[in-house]
């Protein structure tokens, strides 16, 4: 049975917002999609993706929310939104932060998300972080979860809004398969970090996914400059 109740998704566009908004699905007959703009690379594309994604699931255009935080643009220090810093090419997993973090992003996303979901009486939140990303993101860990729901607890109304992590334990491969079984629209989806025409194959973000796909079996419907194995 479906909760009658109203859950907010943060969808970024990605194939990880994309299925955990599918999990979501499953679990409430009301969801409100959250995006924030804010100043990445690939913005253009990755709002296309979010209003398709919205479309997909019938998302109300109330309850859809699209926010501006250029600001992190202006703060810099990551290649996804700082001109001066090259987008790098995928060189195997490593445990160091890579540049394509953006210093303390999740955190004011779930900020925003809170605080939209007190205004319209959402108890819980769905986030696609996943841990595998999180020997290079800090902010994909379940401690760091686990740290933003009890400040979510002191911090509101009534200290009932939680984010929840339906993806964060999958593998890309599982997220692939899962995506598939809940035939979540992964044609919509983008994970490039550097082009907004065709994928690069190339960055992290590429490179994740199409060793996703790989591992799945299947082939990855949206468009590439090139396709690699990894």
């Amino acid at each position: 049975m479906k909760s009658k109740d109203l859950a907010v998704c943060l969808v970024s566009g990605g194939m990880d917002s994309l299925v955990c908004a599918a999990i979501a699905n499953t679990e409430y007959e009301n969801l409100a999609f959250l995006h924030l703009n804010y100043g990445q690379k690939t913005e253009e594309r990755e709002l296309a993706s979010f209003k398709k994604i919205a479309a997909f699931y019938k998302v109300p255009a109330s309850h859809q929310k699209i926010i501006d935080v250029s600001f992190l643009k202006q703060i810099g220090g990551s290649s996804l939104t700082d001109d001066k810093i090259d987008v790098k090419k995928y060189k195997g997993d490593s445990e160091e932060i890579p540049d394509s973090y953006v210093p303390f992003r999740n955190t004011h996303i779930i900020s925003m998300a809170v605080s939209w979901a007190e205004v319209i009486g959402a108890k819980r939140i769905y986030i696609g972080a996943v841990y595998e990303d999180s020997s290079g993101y800090p902010d994909c860990r379940p401690s760091y979860y686990e740290a933003v729901n009890n400040l979510i607890k002191e911090g509101t109304k009534d200290g009932d809004i939680r984010v929840v992590t339906p993806v964060i334990f999958l593998k890309k491969d599982e997220i692939v398969k899962k995506a598939l079984e809940l035939k979540a629209p992964l044609e919509s989806s983008w994970s490039c970090y550097e082009r907004n025409d065709k994928a690069c194959g190339v960055c992290d973000s590429c490179a994740l996914r199409l060793r996703g796909f790989q591992k799945a079996g299947v082939a990855d419907p949206i468009e590439y400059v090139t396709r690699p194995t990894y």
